[in-house]
């Protein structure tokens, strides 16, 4: 670990009153991790610029170097640039460069560049803008009692991008930070710490201590990362996940570079590869799934059509599923989801379907279909396949489950997979 003292200031009424839950330390400390330093300390202040300015000259004298996130807005309450104008005792300059970024935003999406924009291009005297690939508020940074003070917006996929885009590596020239920390993260589906930790420990009893195991629950995934703190040792670790590759084989989805992929988007991209496509008919899941499908750019390429058919009439209706079926086994079947993913194909003329059917709770089960049951069906009209699964939680985590665990099927579906996967184990 590097010996940097860095730190973190953080910013907001809504961070102090629980309206917002920080989650942006968490994903800066994720990524300086990967450099090997270490955030030292962090504080989280109010919307106030007496205040802020306090903390800022107080953290200025102990840190070498400090990221200030948030309160870059254009509204009265964003006050980070002030403040760091006031703490260095300097004025606010309307910046050039902040103003030529405002105005080509607004230009993109057909707006006006009012004031309340205009705001955002006033920084400290001395600033050097940061770019902001997404957002309309430009970072900066200042120098300040010999730290160097980088501002950065409180949208997550703003500070995810400009993270990316430039901090980090500013930071690694900063403190002339050679790289000997790595981290390889790997995305992984169908199994939890415990069962990974306990496949591993029976597996490898002769892990080597230099390539530590780290995990991140990012639900329903489940993130792995193998660290190692020498460059030299990167042998090892290129060993460890051939081990780990051996082992888990196709419930690793991904080696993760930047943002990982949702499982919807590996699906898609492999459809695209095979220029095949998928519908879905939901009954349980509400369009949860077409929704995770859609929401990619691109989407259309694979997927025209997808049914929400909620009720046993629209079942019959929309699909057809035969009453007599739904008569004879209920909805949540093995009978009714084939069928469903039948009607679908037939419906829509695409390749591949995916069709589930369950009991979604709090209310409605049984003691023969407790709440939890959910029967999948996925694959092509000539080679269908159908599962039943119990998977408890509340409502939300067992729509996400039943969508993702869907999608994965899908996706060993068009792998030509012949594993089975953890969760269809008796």
């Amino acid at each position: 670990m590097s010996h940097t003292n860095l730190q973190l200031l953080l910013t907001g009424n809504e961070l102090m009153t629980g309206d917002i839950v920080d989650s942006n330390s968490a994903l800066i400390a994720k990524y300086l991790m990967d450099l090997g330093i270490k955030v030292n300390r962090k504080v989280t202040i109010e919307d106030d610029l007496d205040l802020l300015v306090a903390e800022i000259v107080h953290m200025s004298h102990t840190a070498d170097v400090l990221i200030i996130n948030g309160g870059l807005g254009p509204t009265t309450d964003d006050l980070t640039a002030e403040a760091l104008a006031l703490a260095c005792q300097q004025p606010l300059v309307e910046n050039p460069t902040a103003k030529q970024h405002l105005a080509q935003w607004c230009k993109q999406r057909g707006v006006a560049l009012s004031a309340a924009n205009l705001k955002q291009a006033l920084l400290p005297e001395s600033a050097q803008v940061v770019h902001n690939p997404l957002g309309s508020a430009v970072g900066f940074k200042v120098s300040l009692n010999q730290c160097t003070i980088i501002c950065t917006p409180g949208v997550p996929s703003e500070l995810e991008a400009m993270l990316t885009d430039s901090i980090l590596t500013t930071i690694s020239q900063q403190i002339g930070k050679t790289q000997q920390h790595q981290v390889k993260r790997l995305l992984t589906f169908g199994l939890g710490e415990a069962k990974l930790q306990q496949l591993i420990s029976d597996q490898f009893a002769d892990w080597p201590s230099e390539v530590s195991l780290g995990y991140r629950a990012a639900s329903p995934m489940l993130e792995v990362k193998l660290i190692i703190k020498d460059t030299s040792h990167r042998p090892l670790m290129n060993g460890c996940f051939q081990q780990l590759k051996t082992l888990l084989g196709n419930h690793i989805l991904t080696e993760i570079t930047h943002q990982p992929p949702t499982m919807a988007e590996l699906v898609l991209t492999l459809l695209k590869d095979k220029n095949q496509t998928i519908t879905t008919a939901e009954s349980c899941t509400g369009g949860l799934i077409a929704s995770l499908i859609t929401r990619i750019a691109g989407s259309s390429q694979a997927f025209e059509a997808g049914y929400v058919t909620y009720s046993n009439e629209i079942k019959h209706k929309a699909i057809g599923v035969k009453q007599q079926t739904l008569a004879q086994h209920g909805a949540v079947s093995e009978a009714v989801v084939r069928e469903m993913a039948l009607g679908a194909i037939q419906a829509s003329g695409a390749d591949y379907a995916i069709a589930v059917s369950g009991v979604a709770g709090p209310s409605g089960g049984s003691e023969e279909k407790p709440v939890g049951s959910v029967w999948i069906a996925w694959g092509t009209s000539e080679n269908l396949k159908s599962r039943y699964f119990l998977i408890q939680g509340n409502r939300e985590y067992f729509q996400n489950m039943v969508a993702n665990r869907a999608l994965d099927l899908i996706r060993r579906e068009l792998l030509s997979s012949i594993e089975t996967p953890f969760y269809m184990e008796k």
